[in-house]
């Protein structure tokens, strides 16, 4: 059975915990007070539900939060211009990532960066990031740019180069506050707005006619 707590939460759990049991050992129950709801935030943010995505071919959201964007630009690891979706995911999401469609891993590019804001528009141009590019079965391009925000200083990413893979599937996560961009042909037809609460592999952001 999966846990319900994705695996690269378990060390910073397990100190959270410590700091608990050292405070207790210490009689404090100011600290120990605040390591418990240290602990609880940890968990909840390394959470990791079983979601079980619509049927069809849409294209879902890659990560839990709030739409921040949805405008036309380039981007040096697409080819040629494309709809950008891009989603804040605030230390209270889920930040595990999901794929938005089927297909073929065709690249895999990660770059190191700044750590500015997530919700801020330079984070997409300057920020630490990986950059996944999905060829669907039907031949379209998408992009998926797993961002790092402020306080977030680790992507982690689980599919590779050459890999299939299957629309809703985990790919990775990015831990404490980050963003996810997406790239998709200018063709597709969006189905949200900007502002709105999207959950990954679950909420339907559009689709490719």
């Amino acid at each position: 059975m999966r846990s319900p707590i994705a695996r690269q939460g378990f060390p910073f759990i397990a100190l959270a915990l410590i700091l608990v049991a050292l405070f207790l050992w210490l009689d404090l129950p100011v600290g120990w007070g605040i390591s418990a709801l240290l602990t609880i935030f940890v968990a909840s943010f390394f959470r990791d539900p079983e979601r079980t995505s619509p049927p069809g071919e849409t294209i879902l959201a890659p990560a839990d939060g709030r739409v921040l964007l949805i405008e036309e630009e380039a981007s040096p690891q697409y080819p040629g211009k494309a709809i950008k979706i891009s989603i804040f995911m605030s230390v209270f999401n889920c930040h595990i990532n999901r794929l938005p469609v089927s297909g073929k891993i065709e690249n895999i590019l990660y770059r190191p960066g700044k750590f500015y804001a997530a919700d801020k528009a330079r984070a997409s141009a300057e920020n630490e990031q990986n950059a996944l590019l999905i060829r669907t079965d039907q031949g379209w391009e998408i992009l998926v740019v797993q961002v790092a925000g402020l306080i977030a200083r680790r992507i982690v990413c689980w599919v590779r180069t050459g890999e299939s893979v299957k629309r809703g599937e985990r790919f990775g996560l990015i831990r404490f506050g980050s963003r996810v961009d997406l790239y998709l042909p200018l063709s597709t037809r969006v189905s949200i707005k900007r502002g709105d609460r999207v959950k990954a592999g679950l909420t339907v952001i559009g689709e490719i006619p």
